[in-house]
């Protein structure tokens, strides 16, 4: 939509309906992507606390390491569990929870492997390690847990706070980096001779894996080999649902009752990571609900423009008049300043990216720290 305003052509975005989307009984997922520092985590937390008020019955999950979902819902911690919280107003019910990524892996073999099984390879150091810090790991958990949550049909809407910066759209390449990982040359290797199983497997140990075995050993050492084999010899057994999972996960996230929200705040960095979001969204087919700008400066005396306020404080200062007045008058053209620089930031967004609904959150005095802020929050998105 366009405009005018001063003899030049204003572009306005359609306004975003957060109250339609926390309200449809069809809208089972919402997903918070953008980049670090843009109130994500906040965004999430007085949208889960929102549409509990409205009478749904909501999960916040975050995978930002931050505390500030635990600290503003009035928990001491957050873990692995959903949390219930205290304090809401309505028939609702708000829970929220962080994903523990160790945990999250380790559930996954507690529940596909037998107890003998699962225990060797809880143990397994080669696992440990890839369980806590293989490149991917945390997006793909978040897969899984995102699908228990679902498939355990206990909630009327999940809220997702993802990771910070450009791997909060990992999460969707995890299925492909996961069959990558699996169906990868070593790893095939590596299984070979367990699939094999008997003498061939010593055959084929023997004659195809004895030299890569021996390079190997040489870089690794022999006791970290054969834990990297003793880890991959259950892959078949244990991992095979993994990949069915995270694709099942990912159609979901496709599917029309997922509603995916870009945070960004209005500078110049935030405003191009969220349509980099836009259009990795729009490449995927996941079904965009629109942008939510946080941090919006704004005064209710924006008729006085920076120029005039600035000219204003010039001539008090120069009679020595006045001192606190021009001050104010001073501080005043740098915010109107700062307001312009946001709303060219907007409208690049805008002009780059017309149809995208867009909300917008006034920046606040203080940091946002209970319920009460959160619920101050929501309604600011949803005015």
């Amino acid at each position: 939509m366009t405009g005018t305003a001063g003899g030049h052509t204003v572009r306005t975005a359609p306004a975003l309906d957060i109250d339609a989307i926390l309200d449809d009984p069809g809208t089972r997922i919402v997903v918070c992507c953008g980049s670090g520092g843009v109130g994500k985590t906040t965004t999430a937390a007085a949208l889960g606390l929102r549409a509990a008020e409205r009478g749904r019955r909501v999960v916040v999950l975050t995978v930002d390491p931050a505390r500030r979902l635990a600290q503003s819902m009035g928990l001491t911690e957050l873990d692995n569990t959903p949390r219930l919280v205290a304090g809401t107003r309505g028939t609702g019910e708000l829970h929220a929870m962080m994903l523990d990524m160790k945990r999250t892996f380790d559930e996954i073999i507690e529940a596909h492997a037998d107890p003998e099984r699962a225990r060797q390879i809880l143990t397994n150091p080669f696992y440990q390690s890839l369980s806590s810090s293989f490149s991917g790991t945390q997006e793909y958990m978040a897969m899984e847990k995102l699908g228990q949550l679902r498939r355990a049909d206990e909630w009327d809407l999940i809220v997702v706070d993802t990771p910070p910066s450009r791997s909060a759209l990992d999460f969707l390449d995890a299925p492909e980096r996961l069959g990558r990982f699996l169906d990868g040359r070593l790893i095939r290797v590596l299984m070979a001779p367990a699939r094999a199983g008997g003498r061939s497997a010593f055959k084929l140990l023997n004659a195809g894996f004895g030299f890569l075995a021996g390079a190997l050993t040489k870089v690794l050492g022999a006791q970290v080999l054969k834990d990297i084999q003793t880890f991959v010899s259950a892959l078949d057994a244990v991992f095979g649902g993994f990949r069915q999972r995270a694709e099942q996960t990912y159609r979901l996230l496709q599917a029309p009752g997922t509603a995916f929200l870009v945070v960004a705040a209005p500078e110049r960095d935030a405003m191009r990571e969220a349509s980099y979001f836009v259009e990795r969204l729009a490449e995927e087919r996941m079904p965009l609900a629109g942008l939510v700008v946080n941090r919006v400066h704004r005064s209710p005396a924006a008729a006085l423009s920076a120029a005039r306020s600035a000219a204003a404080a010039e001539d008090l200062e120069a009679r020595g008049e006045h001192e606190l007045t021009a001050a104010v008058l001073r501080l005043h053209a740098g915010r109107m300043q700062l307001a312009a620089r946001e709303h060219r930031e907007q409208e690049h967004f805008i002009s780059a990216h017309p149809t995208v609904p867009i909300a917008q959150v006034p920046a606040m005095p203080e940091d946002v720290h209970d319920l009460a802020g959160l619920r101050e929050i929501g309604a600011l998105m949803a005015a």
